[in-house]
């Protein structure tokens, strides 16, 4: 599959950044434009979302492939790479099977772990959210506050509904849709909230020899304390960075503490 990508900046190693569920390329321009100014950053768009082709199948196996596909046709022997969520679980699984290719390895707020109890006790589930998006009838709106408006009778958050309608795509006839492909995410939520297979998780083959840090939100239930005991068993050099006042979307809601920890990172 040939992933859509944007290129920033022309000079340094280069660093590959995958988002999150819901997320896009779009979501990291900011991040990227900072990173590249010692950085080669390529801000990617994962199947089934942005600009990237749909397909029947999303697993973790596929994107790991997938990635690995653009760093060949890109001319890239190696490369950092850096992911959120969903992209942080992509990443693990190719630095298990791809080490050679790795020049190091950023996480973002997640950890080789199940979320699957997590996302079914919040209050608004990631399958209640791909659901009322599902559930918008594009026949019935002229307008992006239509849609936005369909979103608002089931999601009372504001900046949720921001974030979900950067997934909003309009075709020639003007008729809007969602760039997302809901039916197959939906299909495989529970192989993406869990994730933890052996085929790309698997303590008994560490991950050595590569710089690893995982950076989390003060405020983000994602990566616990007690989860680093199982991501050092993976890890082994793994090293972890906590941003102060910052959720799950620590890279939107702390772009200077966050670029400053990969900047640190990447360049020590």
């Amino acid at each position: 599959m040939k992933l859509f990508y944007r290129k920033l900046g022309n000079g340094g190693k280069p660093i590959i950044i995958l988002h999150g569920l819901y997320g896009s390329s779009d979501n990291w321009l900011s991040i990227g434009k900072s990173l590249s100014e010692y950085l080669e950053v390529y801000l990617v768009d994962l199947r089934n979302h942005g600009r990237s082709p749909h397909h029947d199948s999303h697993n973790y196996e596929l994107i790991r492939d997938d990635l690995s596909a653009l760093m060949d046709d890109l001319g890239l022997e190696k490369a950092l790479l850096a992911g959120h969520s969903m992209g942080g679980k992509a990443v693990m699984c190719f630095a298990q099977h791809n080490p050679d290719r790795l020049e190091r390895l950023i996480i973002v707020d997640i950890a080789p772990k199940s979320y699957k109890d997590l996302y079914r006790k919040e209050s608004l589930s990631h399958y209640d959210i791909l659901k009322s998006m599902q559930d918008v009838d594009f026949s019935s709106v002229s307008s992006r506050r239509d849609v936005e408006n369909k979103l608002a009778d089931s999601i009372s958050s504001s900046r949720i509904r921001s974030f979900l309608m950067k997934n909003l795509g309009r075709d020639e006839g003007g008729r809007y849709y969602w760039t997302l492909n809901l039916d197959v995410i939906i299909r495989e939520l529970d192989n993406i909230m869990d994730g933890v297979n052996r085929n790309c998780f698997d303590p008994a083959f560490p991950v050595t020899g590569i710089p690893v840090l995982f950076i989390r939100g003060e405020k983000s239930p994602y990566i616990l304390d007690e989860d680093m005991d199982f991501i050092e068993k993976i890890f082994p050099s793994a090293k972890l960075v906590t941003i102060e006042n910052a959720g799950h979307w620590l890279h939107a809601e702390q772009p200077g503490a966050f670029t400053e920890a990969v900047r640190e990172f990447v360049l020590q």
